[in-house]
C-alpha cells in the first residue's frame, strides 16, 4: 500500500467546527491524531482533537508551522482562503486539492464548472453590481432567489425576490455584493448525492437522502428516500462522479439536488463532509466521517450500504439542544451534541438520528 499514511501519523483539520469534531472522532477510532486549525481559541473539533493552532488561516507562518506538525491536512468547510494553502501544499499532502475549494467558494464558478460537465442547473444570471440586477433577472426570472456569490451558507446573505418586489431592493438585503440571482425551481423533492473517493479513483456512494430545509437549513435527512428521487439518483450520481474526476477529488465530496419532472437539477456543491450524511454515522456500514479519512490517508474505502432499515437524522437547532432529556429516552435515538456552549438561534447545535430496524417503525 504505496502511499499510505498509517494510523499513528497526524491529520491536520482546517476549520474547527462539528464537521471537523466528526471527523476527529472517526480518525482516533483508526489510531490518528488530529491536529485542528482554527481562529477561535476554543473549538468543538479543538476539545476532541490531540493538538489546536489558533491562528488566522491567512497567517502563513502559522500554517507553515501547522503543515510540518501533520502528515496530511484536509478541510471542514470550503470558506478557508485558498492562496495562503501553499504555505501547506509545498510540505504535505493536501487532500481534497485547492481546486476544489476555489470552485466552490464562487456560486458562479460553481454553476458553470457542473454545467461545463453536462450538469443542468436553475436559470440564473449574475450581478456583480446593483446595475447588473436587471440584465441577471431577464435571465432568472420571477420570482427568484438572490444569493451572495461567496460565503453564504444555511441561508445567509440570501433574498428573494417575489412578483411586485424591487429587484435591486432585494439585492441589497442579500449584501450589495456580487451574486447570482437563480429561478425558481418546480421540485417534488431535494436530494444529495454523497461520494467519497480515494486517491486511486475508487469511488463510493452512500444511499441518496430526501432533505426538508426550513428557512434554508437543513431540518431533516432520511433514508430510503422517496420514488421520485431514487428514480433521479443514477443520472445525479454520474454527474457526481464527474465532478470528482474532473477535480482528481480525494475525499468526501456532495453535490445537492432538486428532484423534477425532468430529472434532476443541480443545487449547490460541497467539497467535504456533509450535513445530509450525518445519518451515516450509525445508519452505514461506514460512516462519511471514516471514509473521508480513509480517503485522505489512501487506505481502502469502507461499504457504504445501508446498515438498518431506515434512518432519519434531525438537526437540533438554537433551543432544540435542550430536549436532550427527551431525545435520550427512546432507545432508538442517538444523540450528537457539539460541545457548543451558547443556543444562538439558527445554530447548529447537534443532530439526533433515529435508526429503524423494521419497516414501518415510527420516528422523531
Amino acid at each position: 500500500m504505496s502511499g499510505v499514511i498509517s494510523p499513528g501519523s497526524t491529520i491536520g483539520i482546517m476549520g474547527g467546527g462539528q464537521l471537523g469534531r466528526m471527523l476527529s472522532l472517526a480518525a482516533a477510532q483508526l489510531g490518528y491524531r488530529c491536529h485542528i486549525f482554527a481562529p477561535e481559541a476554543t473549538s468543538p473539533g479543538g476539545e476532541v482533537s490531540a493538538a489546536t493552532t489558533s491562528a488566522d488561516f491567512t497567517d502563513l507562518a502559522a500554517l507553515s508551522a501547522f503543515a510540518e506538525a501533520c502528515d496530511v491536512v484536509t478541510y471542514e468547510f470550503e470558506n478557508v482562503p485558498v492562496a495562503p494553502l501553499a504555505a501547506i501544499a509545498d510540505k504535505v499532502p493536501l487532500r481534497p486539492s485547492p481546486k476544489a475549494l476555489e470552485i466552490a467558494q464562487s456560486r458562479i464558478d460553481e454553476k458553470r464548472f457542473v454545467s461545463d460537465l453536462g450538469g443542468r442547473a436553475a436559470p440564473y444570471g449574475f450581478a456583480e453590481t446593483e446595475g447588473d440586477v436587471a440584465a441577471a433577472i431577464a435571465v432568472s426570472g420571477i420570482p427568484a432567489i438572490i444569493k451572495s456569490n461567496r460565503m453564504g451558507y444555511d441561508g445567509k446573505g440570501q433574498a428573494r425576490v417575489m412578483p411586485g418586489d424591487d429587484p435591486v431592493a432585494r439585492w441589497h438585503e442579500a449584501g450589495g455584493v456580487p451574486a447570482i440571482i437563480e429561478g425558481f425551481v418546480e421540485f417534488d423533492a431535494e436530494f444529495s448525492v454523497i461520494l467519497a473517493r480515494g486517491p486511486d479513483g475508487d469511488i463510493r456512494f452512500w444511499d441518496s437522502a430526501q432533505n426538508e430545509h426550513v428557512a434554508g437549513i437543513l431540518d431533516l435527512s432520511r433514508v430510503p428516500a422517496s420514488a421520485a428521487i431514487t428514480a433521479q439518483v443514477p443520472a445525479a450520481r454520474a454527474l457526481a462522479a464527474k465532478v470528482a474526476q474532473a477535480l482528481d477529488y480525494v475525499g468526501v465530496l456532495t453535490l445537492e439536488f432538486f428532484a423534477t419532472k425532468d430529472g434532476p437539477v443541480f443545487n449547490e456543491m460541497a467539497p467535504r463532509v456533509h450535513n445530509s450524511g450525518h445519518w451515516t454515522i450509525e445508519g452505514a456500514f461506514t460512516s462519511q466521517f471514516e471514509n473521508h479519512i480513509r480517503a485522505i490517508c489512501g487506505l481502502p474505502l469502507g461499504e457504504t450500504a445501508l446498515a438498518c432499515h431506515s434512518a432519519q437524522m434531525r438537526n437540533l437547532i438554537g433551543e432544540d439542544a435542550h430536549q436532550w432529556p427527551e431525545l435520550l429516552g427512546d432507545p432508538a435515538n442517538h444523540l450528537h451534541l457539539y460541545g457548543k456552549h451558547r443556543a444562538v438561534p439558527g445554530r447548529k447545535m447537534g443532530h439526533v438520528t433515529r435508526i429503524s430496524l423494521e419497516p414501518g417503525a415510527s420516528q422523531p
